[in-house]
């Protein structure tokens, strides 16, 4: 009797909830957070190695700092902050993924939310918003993870309920 050889299982693609779950467990290594050297006037980072080929950062924000509008374009992800206060604005809104420049938005698709240490949150392809620190004299710190890695990030301007599409960065932008 022959056996047949056996396939290599294929590895599993990460969920959101895998993301928002390595995101939680790295932010509790307090050794790591404690590692990130934070600078006074600009964000800080350190590339991680995320679960099942995911892109993950850890970031440190200076006070009054932020990420402007952007998506991560075909990439879910999660984020957590591991340090402080970080305020996340979001657009609650199905937008077209490719070949706009402008949309003048609805009235009832903002959302905003507010993550203390402990706390972050998962989201879907797609999904537009900012990220801020809004303490005057704290830094936060925080844990990100993107499957798949980060093909673009879409920059986007607002004005009112104007969205603008502004730029488009590819990964060879941010090394």
């Amino acid at each position: 009797m022959s056996v047949a050889p056996s396939l290599p299982t294929p590895a599993r693609i990460p969920t959101q909830a895998d993301l928002l779950d390595f995101v939680r467990r790295t932010a509790a290594d307090t050794e790591l957070i404690a590692s990130l050297p934070l600078d006074p006037e600009g964000r800080t980072w350190i590339r991680l190695e995320g679960p099942a080929g995911s892109e993950a950062w850890l970031i440190g924000w200076p006070p009054g700092t932020g990420t402007g509008w952007h998506d991560h374009a075909d990439s879910v992800g999660a984020f957590l902050a591991a340090r402080g206060t970080l305020k996340e604005n979001s657009l609650a809104a199905r937008l077209p993924t490719d070949g706009w420049k402008t949309l003048e938005l609805t009235e009832d698709v903002d959302r905003e939310r507010r993550l203390t240490a402990g706390q972050g949150r998962a989201f879907g392809r797609h999904h537009i918003h900012e990220v801020l620190n809004e303490s005057s004299e704290r830094h936060a710190i925080s844990v990100h993870a993107y499957y798949p890695p980060l093909p673009r990030i879409r920059r986007y301007s607002r004005s009112g309920q104007t969205l603008r599409l502004e730029q488009v960065e590819r990964p060879e932008d941010w090394q």
